[in-house]
């Protein structure tokens, strides 16, 4: 008698496994999906203001004078 009860028990608890199992890979792939339309959509550059421009170039300069002092062996 307890045999019938422990198979239809393992098989409910291996049924409900494999649907949290499927449910979480499906939650992943429409993740997945949407990163990827996000991806394709979403990166428009944006309008940036002329100060922005310059703060951007300035630490550019700064960067390639850091770039040159490490290639001439000077420490900063």
């Amino acid at each position: 008698m307890t045999e019938p009860l422990t198979m239809i028990a393992l098989a409910s608890f291996g049924l409900v496994a494999l649907s949290i199992a499927v449910f979480a890979t499906l939650k992943g792939w429409q993740g997945w999906l949407e990163l990827r339309r996000l991806e394709l959509t979403g990166n428009r550059p944006q309008e940036r203001s002329p100060a922005y421009e310059r703060i951007e170039i300035a630490d550019l300069k700064e960067r390639i004078r850091k770039l040159e002092s490490i290639a001439a062996c000077v420490d900063l």
